[in-house]
């Protein structure tokens, strides 16, 4: 049921273009609470400009976004007070090489809201847990696989409790035998009511952790289905194709 006093995150008409190139035409979306949305596509459709377009990080030429019911796309909301509560986990991992796993994880919630060392350190260690890496909180980026790069990105971006996660293809980058251990800890935050936008070719995921899925194709949203549907050819011909070539 699409309960608007559950609503997180609506958008409405919101259109994009980069020079004389429109990447986005007249998108519009809702995400209630607790949902997992999964954005799939071609490359080039608009999937992570869209996404962007969520935390200001790429703010709408036109249209409006709506994050706990308020207006955030006319700059009446600082986006760096918005991005406290929206956490992002972009394609490359981008944690400092200088610092451990854990001193990745604790440096937002220190330096932006105040926490003491002790506290942070104790936080970083339960989300260090969290994401199936108890015993890494000493190591440095260059001691770590991808996968586990991106699951400290993961629980950095959690030490600040956002209220949705976004992912711009979290595994794209990764050796397939790494995607995995990623997708898992995603699912499992799924799967306990953490709100997130998921861009991602894995389909299996998609199966496994989406409450909707949106196909989009040169910038539009053609398709909204949940994932029974989808993966069921309840679908346009032309999201059947893009799923065929996928899977197979």
């Amino acid at each position: 049921m699409n309960d608007k006093k559950n609503r997180l995150l609506e958008m409405i008409g919101i259109d994009k273009s980069f020079g004389r190139q429109q990447v986005l035409k007249n998108c519009s979306l809702s995400v209630q609470r607790g949902e997992t949305v999964v954005l799939i596509g071609p490359s080039g459709s608009g999937k992570s400009t869209l996404l962007r377009c969520v935390n200001l990080l790429s703010p709408a030429d036109s249209g409006d976004v709506f994050f706990t019911q308020q207006n955030i796309s006319r700059g009446e909301v600082p986006p760096p007070l918005l991005r406290q509560r929206i956490g992002m986990v972009f394609q490359n991992y981008e944690l400092f090489s200088h610092l451990t796993a854990a001193e990745n994880i604790m440096l937002a919630p220190m330096t932006v809201l105040g926490v003491n060392r002790i506290d942070a350190r104790k936080q970083a260690e339960m989300l260090l847990a969290k994401v199936r890496m108890p015993d890494r909180a000493d190591h440095f980026p260059d001691e770590l696989s991808g996968g586990q790069q991106q699951r400290v990105a993961i629980a950095r971006a959690l030490a600040m409790k956002p209220e949705l996660m976004l992912y711009d293809e979290p595994t794209s980058a990764l050796d397939p035998e790494m995607i995995r251990e990623v997708l898992d800890v995603m699912a499992e935050l799924s799967a306990e009511g953490m709100t997130s936008m998921v861009v991602t070719h894995e389909m299996g995921f998609a199966r496994r952790a989406a409450n909707q899925i949106l196909f989009m194709e040169e910038g539009e949203i053609l398709e909204r289905a949940s994932a029974d549907d989808f993966f069921t050819g309840q679908v346009s011909e032309r999201a059947r194709r893009f799923l065929d070539q996928i899977l197979h």
